[in-house]
């Protein structure tokens, strides 16, 4: 049998400047934090482990049986993995309840934070691990630092893989092969979720304000940002059959609507009482309950932060109790510098009419 020819990564890597990795360095505690690179012409920030392992996600060989749940992070990836696991697998309730969603994903890109700089930041940090079982810990530590596409070789069909990289970094024949569905989500909310997100996770130890935050983001400093770059590159592809792309409002206001929409996309039927039984799974009530899906586990590591929690409150619109009128104005002036290319439009943004 032939081998599948390899291409070459198509993409340029560049190093941030002095001046962005001095602003990285004021408000994160770990040196992985500025430990980053720009690739691609769009300048998509990526830590460097990420380098090592580009080009084998880029030529990841795909079967017709995977699944891949895409997004910017913190734009509704939980909840839409935990649906879409749950479609293809019949509404397999019981095995869901016992199997972590991270052992029923491959998250494709996790590597580049616990690369070796991500570890040692971790295992340098001020965190007690007096209670910490630390032969566990080094074995979640070897398989997080492992790249994915090794896992993924050998794992049976259907495969699920979550990714937060951009579909411009993924295998040019993705959609060729495989399914995905891709969430986004108010750019606002995102910004409020990746602040408490990189608040959690001690690996980079965010100490800054959300202003500090708000301003790594919108200019780009922050993980996988350009952000709209990310979202334009999916809705540019939403009427190809193998994308479904949602939004996270929607899951929010008409979570039925959106599964049937799911589930035709998938090749699924529910009648009454599934629908009913699955809206009850996945209300944001019982969601942020379930110690399936809310890495809740990972404290005993000392990877969270005791004051933050991984499922938040899922609010839409909570970033109005985060803007101060300067950040208000500069972000309606961020998207609707963002939108004037595109007819992408978020359900809860109305800047551009």
């Amino acid at each position: 049998m032939e081998e599948p020819s390899i291409l070459p990564f198509p993409y340029q890597f560049k190093e941030i400047s002095d001046e962005e990795k001095s602003i990285i360095k004021r408000v994160y505690n770990a040196p992985i934090a500025s430990e980053c690179v720009r690739v691609g012409p769009k300048g998509y920030i990526v830590y460097k482990p990420y380098i090592n392992d580009a080009e084998n996600i880029y030529n990841m060989p795909l079967r017709p049986t995977d699944v891949f749940v895409a997004s910017y992070q913190r734009s509704g990836t939980t909840w839409t993995q935990e649906l879409v696991w749950l479609l293809v697998n019949d509404l397999d309730y019981s095995t869901a309840a016992a199997i972590p969603l991270t052992a029923r994903y491959q998250f494709l890109e996790i590597f580049m934070y616990f690369g070796e700089e991500g570890q040692d930041s971790y295992l340098n940090s001020s965190i007690n691990m007096a209670n910490v079982d630390m032969n566990k810990l080094f074995e979640i530590m070897k398989l997080w630092s492992t790249p994915a596409t090794q896992l993924l070789a050998n794992a049976p069909s259907p495969r699920f893989v979550k990714t937060h990289l951009p579909l411009t970094l993924l295998s040019p024949k993705i959609l060729e092969t495989a399914k995905v569905v891709y969430v986004a989500r108010d750019p606002r909310d995102v910004v409020v979720s990746c602040y408490h997100h990189a608040r959690l996770l001690t690996v980079t130890a965010y100490s800054g304000t959300f202003k500090e935050f708000w301003n790594l983001f919108h200019k780009s400093l922050f993980t996988l940002t350009p952000y709209f770059e990310h979202v334009k590159e999916a809705w540019d592809k939403r009427h190809n059959p193998n994308l479904l792309f949602l939004f996270y409002e929607e899951l929010s206001k008409d979570l039925p609507t959106v599964i049937h929409r799911v589930a035709d996309f998938l090749g699924k039927q529910l009648d009454d009482d599934q629908m009913a039984k699955l809206c009850d799974h996945l209300s944001f009530k019982n969601f942020k309950n379930n110690i399936s899906v809310n890495y809740e586990d990972l404290r005993e590591f000392g990877l969270m932060d005791e004051n933050e929690t991984f499922v938040r409150k899922g609010k839409v619109g909570g970033w109005r109790d985060y803007f101060d009128e300067d950040m208000t104005q500069q972000a309606d002036q961020w998207i609707n510098d963002n939108l004037q290319d595109t007819d992408l439009r978020f359900p809860s943004t109305n800047l551009i009419e």
